[in-house]
């Protein structure tokens, strides 16, 4: 097979001490992405392209967030 299958969305597991959700978003084209920062190193971990809020709400219901506690990062 060339291409290979599509891998199902994956949850990943995060501490709340560590990690810190957060939405990427592009000053430029509005490009908004969904991750998780690490509050010590800054370092981003990249989850998901957000397109609508309807998107923003159910990736914040799938992590236990609400849409409120997402810092904007620009």
């Amino acid at each position: 097979m060339l291409f290979g299958k599509r891998k199902k969305d994956r949850i990943i597991e995060w501490d709340r001490e560590k990690l810190q959700p957060v939405l990427r978003c592009s000053i430029c084209n509005g490009e908004q992405v969904f991750g998780f920062q690490d509050r010590q190193t800054g370092e981003f971990r990249e989850i998901g392209l957000i397109r609508d809020n309807a998107e923003l709400s159910k990736m914040a219901g799938r992590y236990g967030i609400r849409p409120e506690e997402i810092r904007k990062v620009y």
